[in-house]
């Protein structure tokens, strides 16, 4: 059986920081080792239609998130790039584990309870994402789902519908495991809370430099004068600092704080220009992208062939189990 890394991402606008760090470059460090046969890579606009209620905003959308997945220089010779929506048998087996589960334990849902808490609208898609993603990561018998933090609790309700399935019909589903990078679980936004568009508190990759400069500078500290001692731990510049610097100059950022030798205002402007720097072999690559829709559509449709090819056995092995066919 192959081992398999899974992960996907909403088109629900530009992407940022948060999308990078917290799914993104972890697919890249697990990309790079041998362990894994084949990693599927998915952009998820079912979920997408939750919020997103305008047609051809949406394929802006799905668009944009293709294009920033290409130019990560992603190893296509074993990963596969497809859209969720064209995968046939993933709203079938949503349905089979909506049979399953039980609507007191997906109340318990951190996301749909933050979701109302917030005004959003309590649609019965919000309702069941979690079992759509379930469906996701099980239908090809996912080994290890790289996430942020904050997406740990929908791959617990993904193993509590395996390990239901196999106990209700024989052993079938592998049961998946989270990859979560401990220094990029939640990625803080400009004001200090978990970088999310929800929020409008996110930095753009691929949005304008003077963009990022500006929203950089909107970054919230304390009010520690220029030449006071700063504390480099407990700082939201620091915090985004950290995932881009390398090691000498995050030592060298650490000791100025420390020292009192550095204003917010000069770690901003350093910040802002480091993101720039780390992004702009991505950014270049985006740019040629565009020029080649031809290219784009032939990854996507190989994508979706070979991914259809493994949902298709397992859903038919499945409809077996609990007496469909």
């Amino acid at each position: 059986m192959s081992n398999i890394c899974l992960t996907g991402i909403k088109p629900t606008g530009a992407l940022h920081l948060g999308n990078y760090f917290g799914a993104m470059q972890p697919l890249l460090d697990l990309s790079k080792k041998t362990e894994f046969d084949k990693f599927l890579v998915f952009v998820a606009n079912l979920h997408s239609i939750n919020s997103v209620k305008d047609a051809n905003t949406l394929r802006a959308y799905t668009q944009d998130i293709v294009l920033d997945y290409l130019s990560m220089d992603l190893d296509l010779a074993k990963t596969n790039l497809f859209l969720q929506s064209e995968i046939r048998a993933l709203t079938e087996l949503t349905w089979i584990f909506n049979s399953l589960i039980t609507v007191a334990y997906l109340e318990r849902s951190h996301a749909y309870k933050d979701a109302v808490a917030n005004g959003k609208e309590a649609n019965m898609g919000l309702f069941d994402y979690p079992v759509l993603m379930a469906a996701d990561i099980l239908l090809y018998n996912s080994n290890i789902v790289p996430v942020g933090q904050d997406q740990k609790q929908h791959i617990e309700i993904a193993q509590t519908i395996a390990k239901k399935f196999n106990s209700q019909y024989g052993q079938f589903f592998i049961i998946p495991k989270p990859y979560i990078q401990d220094n990029t679980a939640i990625v803080k936004g400009l004001d200090g809370r978990k970088m999310s568009k929800s929020y409008n508190n996110t930095i753009e990759i691929f949005e304008s430099a003077d963009s990022i400069r500006a929203k950089v500078m909107k970054i919230t500290t304390d009010s520690k004068a220029p030449n006071e001692p700063k504390d480099p731990d407990n700082c939201n510049i620091m915090a985004i600092y950290r995932l881009l610097a390398k090691p000498e100059e995050l030592s060298i950022m650490e000791s100025k704080y420390k020292e009192g030798a550095i204003s917010y205002k000069e770690a901003k402007e350093i910040l802002a220009e480091t993101i720039l720097e780390f992004f702009q072999p991505m950014r270049n690559r985006r740019q040629e992208l565009l020029q080649n829709s031809e290219y784009i559509s032939e990854i996507l449709s190989k994508g979706a062939e070979e991914a259809n090819a493994i949902a298709e056995t397992n859903i038919q092995k499945i409809r077996q189990l609990i007496g469909l066919k």
